[in-house]
C-alpha cells in the first residue's frame, strides 16, 4: 500500500428529486419523474467539478402486480437501469467514478462480467459494481424466481463474486496488445486462461469475451450490515456503504468490519467505509434547520407507511414502535431503528423522521465550517475513510456542499484539490488487483506395470 497520507473519501448517491421523502414537493426540485438523461448528467458533472471519488447509483428492481398500493404516492426513486445510465455518464464526465448497483440474485456471472468489462473499457477504468443480493416480494414476483433465505443469498452472491472475479482474470492484461501481422500471430495461447469453475450455483467452462478491466476488476462496492453483510464486506469490499448516526456506533461497525479482514488475508487499508451523510447548510445554524424543517413538513403520513418493510399505518402515529420481527432484508439496519426507538422513546412519526426519512444515516445540519468539522472529527477518530453523501434535495443540496463544503475540506488538507491518476482505484489509493491462478496439480508420471506372464 502506498505511504501517503490518509485522504478523505467522497462520493455522492444521486436519486431523481433528493433523498428526503418531502424533497419531490419543494421548489427547485424536478417536477417530472420522466426519464431525463440531462437531468443525471448535470448532477454527475457538479460532483465531478466537486473532486468527487464517486457517484452511485441504486436498483430497486421489480414492482410485482399486487404491490402498487399507495403508489400514486410514491415519488421517483431512479427512472434508468444502472448500468444503461453509467454508460451514458461515461461518455460525458472523464475523472469521476460511476458505481452500479447489480443484484446477484437475477444475473448469471458471465453476461454480468462481460457487461462490467466492457463498461470499465469505456469508462477507462472508472467503473465500481454495488453488490446486493437483497429479494423483495416485489423483485422475486418480477422475475419470477423462487425466494431464498437470507444465508442463501448471501451464499449464492460468494459464488457469484468468486466466479466473476476468476472470469476476469481469464485473460493477460496484454493479451491482445501484441498482435504480430509477420508472423501471422495473433495472440499468445499462454495469455489465456479458460475457466473451470464447478459449483453449487454455478457450473461454467469458458473464457470471456471481452479483454480483462482496465482496472483489474471493477471496484467492489457492498451495504450489508447484518452479521453476514459485515462478514462479506471483509472478504470482498473494496468500500462499504454503512449506516450510523452517532459516532460510537460508526467506530465499532468500522472496527469489526476491518477486524474481520486479516482472517480473510486482507489488508485493512484496502477497504473504504463510507457511511451515509444526509445534511442541510446555511449561512447559520438556523437557516440550515429551516432549510431541514421544510423538508420534514412536507412528508406525507397518510396511506401506507413503511419502516425498513415494515408497514406500520395501522398503528397510532403518535404512539410507540411495537415488537414486529426482523424484516428478511436489511436486518442490520432494522436492529438500528428498534434500539434508536427504545433508547429515546420515540413514537412512530419521531421515528420515521430521525431514522426512516433519512435511513438511518446520519444528518449534519449547520453551516459549512460546522458540518467540515463532523466530517473531518469522525474521519480522524477511526469512525470513518469518507462518506457516501446522501443530498436530502436535488440539485441544490449537492450544488452547495460541493461549493462551500468541499472548498473548506481542501483548506484543511483533507481532501484532494485536483483528481489523482486517471482511475478509481487510483483515486482511492486501492491497490490493482493481480491475476489469481488457481493451482493446476503436477501430471503424475505414467504407472509402471508389470510385464505380462
Amino acid at each position: 500500500m502506498t505511504n501517503k497520507k490518509r485522504q478523505l473519501a467522497l462520493g455522492v448517491f444521486l436519486t431523481r428529486h433528493g433523498h428526503h421523502p418531502g424533497a419531490w414537493r419543494q421548489p427547485g426540485s424536478a417536477k417530472s419523474g420522466r426519464p431525463d438523461f440531462n437531468y443525471w448528467a448535470d448532477l454527475v458533472r457538479t460532483a465531478e467539478r466537486g473532486k468527487l471519488d464517486t457517484a452511485f447509483f441504486a436498483d430497486f428492481a421489480g414492482q410485482s402486480g399486487d404491490s402498487t398500493k399507495g403508489i400514486e404516492r410514491r415519488h421517483a426513486f431512479l427512472d434508468f437501469e444502472p448500468l444503461t445510465l453509467t454508460a451514458a455518464l461515461a461518455s460525458i464526465t472523464s475523472r469521476i467514478g460511476l458505481v452500479a448497483t447489480v443484484n446477484t440474485n437475477y444475473e448469471q456471472p458471465f453476461a454480468l462480467a462481460r457487461r462490467f468489462a466492457s463498461l470499465d473499457h469505456i469508462s477507462d477504468g472508472r467503473i465500481g459494481w454495488n453488490i446486493v443480493s437483497s429479494l423483495t416480494d416485489g423483485a422475486a414476483k418480477s422475475y419470477g424466481t423462487q425466494p431464498m433465505t437470507h444465508a442463501e443469498r448471501y451464499e449464492r452472491a460468494s459464488e457469484f463474486v468468486d466466479v466473476a472475479r476468476k472470469l476476469w482474470d481469464s485473460w493477460e492484461d496484454d493479451a491482445f496488445e501484441n498482435a504480430n501481422p509477420e508472423s501471422g500471430i495473433y495472440l499468445n495461447p499462454n495469455d489465456v486462461h479458460p475457466v473451470q469453475h464447478h459449483g453449487k450455483h454455478f457450473q461454467i467452462s469458458t473464457v470471456l469475451d471481452t479483454a480483462r478491466p482496465v482496472q483489474g476488476h471493477p471496484i467492489f462496492v457492498q451495504a450489508g450490515n447484518s452479521e453476514a453483510g459485515r462478514e462479506f464486506a471483509a472478504k470482498y469490499a473494496e468500500m462499504i456503504y454503512a449506516a450510523a448516526q452517532f459516532i460510537e456506533e460508526a467506530q465499532i461497525f468500522y472496527a469489526d468490519v476491518k477486524g474481520r479482514m486479516a482472517n480473510h488475508g486482507r489488508d485493512p487499508d484496502t477497504l473504504k467505509v463510507m457511511p451515509g451523510l444526509s445534511f442541510a447548510i446555511g449561512s447559520s445554524q438556523q437557516e440550515a434547520q429551516d432549510k431541514f424543517g421544510a423538508l420534514e413538513s412536507a412528508v406525507d403520513f397518510s396511506g401506507e407507511l413503511n419502516l425498513m418493510g415494515h408497514d406500520v399505518s395501522a398503528y397510532p402515529l403518535d404512539g410507540p414502535l411495537p415488537d414486529l420481527p426482523d424484516p428478511e432484508n436489511g436486518k442490520g439496519r432494522w436492529r438500528q431503528l428498534t434500539a434508536l426507538a427504545r433508547r429515546e422513546n420515540l413514537s412512530i412519526r419521531q421515528l420515521f423522521l430521525r431514522f426512516n426519512a433519512v435511513r438511518g444515516h446520519r444528518v449534519a445540519i449547520g453551516t459549512p465550517i460546522q458540518i467540515a468539522d463532523q466530517i473531518q472529527d469522525w474521519f480522524e477518530r477511526d469512525a470513518a475513510d469518507g462518506f457516501n453523501l446522501i443530498p436530502p434535495l436535488l440539485p441544490s443540496s449537492l450544488t452547495e456542499f460541493v461549493d462551500q463544503v468541499v472548498p473548506e475540506l481542501q483548506r484543511r488538507g483533507l481532501f484532494r484539490t485536483e483528481y489523482e491518476g486517471t482511475t478509481l482505484r487510483e483515486h482511492l489509493h486501492l491497490p490493482r488487483p493481480q491475476i489469481a491462478r488457481e493451482a493446476v496439480p503436477k501430471a503424475q508420471p505414467a504407472p509402471i506395470l508389470a510385464p505380462v506372464s
